[in-house]
């Protein structure tokens, strides 16, 4: 069994954070979300790793190398621009051969990996298997109908008045009867092959379609509220670790991270946190569910619930919440600004905020 991660994409959702860089590599608890999803796969068992990439390819392959750190091998796929999932899976017909293969959205987030799923499809090997979650608002999404037996009998792309409020989860276990699929199915009103269309002819054609209503928890990180609640989930999760420096002045509660090469100063931090290398936060306090990269300087302010790319610095701020901040930013005090914030900044910005 083969994987097909989905490593392309304009990111428009998370812009301005996305104009420098692949929306797969923002961090969540410092570490790209891209990185869970191959975490998962290898811990599937899975080791030949297809990865479609597009204006961002130069990033991904940096970040992501051979996959060797995975324990995966990494073959490059590119595509010229998002033009569908269905797409996607067309031009990587030659990788994927005549293998079955669990396809991937590398922007995607599921606690407790795909190891289980993946078993439960190589035991019972439908055609195409599905997975589901319940959301409040299923328009953004794939949707599909289920029959009083739970069998799938329709799925919509998007649509304005959904059937259900299932919607598709961007994993995907499918055999290779896809490529027949993807192959009779038009462009859709997007101008994308869409993989809703390809399974609903896997569907119309009575091949065997099974879907599974996972229970645990699932986001898009594709806007910056879900990358922050998965931000949430992820730090919850983590064992209190000091391997930096924190000073007698300082105090750290709960499960706080200080990575090795960050330094806390006259400081109060409640977890969860996390602190990247090379970091300093000084007379100031970070509070639960707050993540800061590598090389960044925090002083004089208050931030909580938020995540902070590296190399930024904050200083001299009353308090900031809620909040996703780019690479080398600066954010200052200014005149004439409430005493909270919440800020989308992208990278290199400069703000001036009065406390």
């Amino acid at each position: 069994m083969k994987a097909l991660v989905l490593s392309g994409g304009a990111g428009t959702r998370l812009r301005p954070i996305t104009h420098t860089s692949a929306k797969q590599l923002v961090p969540v608890a410092n570490k790209p979300v891209l990185f869970y999803g191959l975490e998962s796969i290898a811990a599937a068992g899975i080791t030949e790793v297809g990865m479609i990439v597009g204006d961002t390819a130069a990033e991904i392959e940096e970040a992501v190398g051979d996959g060797s750190k995975f324990g995966l091998e990494v073959t490059y796929i590119p595509q010229e621009k998002p033009l569908g999932l269905a797409h996607a899976v067309l031009i990587a017909r030659d990788f994927l051969g005549d293998d079955d293969f669990v396809m991937y959205l590398g922007d995607n987030f599921i606690v407790g990996g795909i190891s289980t799923l993946v078993d439960e499809f190589r035991a019972s090997r439908p055609d195409a298997q599905i997975l589901l979650t319940h959301v409040p608002d299923p328009r953004s999404f794939g949707v599909a109908e289920l029959d009083a037996s739970g069998q799938v009998i329709g799925l919509e792309e998007k649509p304005e008045h959904p059937k259900s409020d299932l919607a598709l989860v961007g994993v995907y276990l499918l055999t290779p009867l896809i490529h027949d699929a993807v192959r009779a199915i038009r462009p859709s009103w997007r101008g994308e092959l869409e993989i809703t269309h390809a399974i609903q002819h896997l569907i119309d054609t009575r091949a065997d379609v099974r879907s599974t209503v996972i229970q645990g928890y699932w986001k898009d990180t594709g806007n910056v509220g879900d990358m922050l609640e998965v931000n949430r989930t992820v730090l919850e999760g983590m064992e209190r670790r000091i391997d930096g420096e924190v000073d007698e002045r300082s105090e750290t509660v709960g499960r706080v991270v200080v990575e090795e090469g960050a330094r806390v100063a006259n400081s109060r931090i409640v977890g969860p946190v996390v602190i990247g290398t090379g970091t300093v936060v000084s007379d100031s306090y970070v509070g639960p569910y707050t993540s800061i990269a590598e090389n960044c300087r925090i002083t004089d302010s208050e931030l909580e619930f938020s995540i902070v790319l590296r190399d930024s610095s904050i200083d001299g701020v009353g308090r900031i919440e809620s909040s996703l901040i780019g690479r080398h930013v600066e954010v200052t005090p200014a005149a004439g600004v409430p005493s909270a914030h919440r800020l989308v900044l992208g990278d290199h910005s400069k703000v001036q905020i009065r406390s």
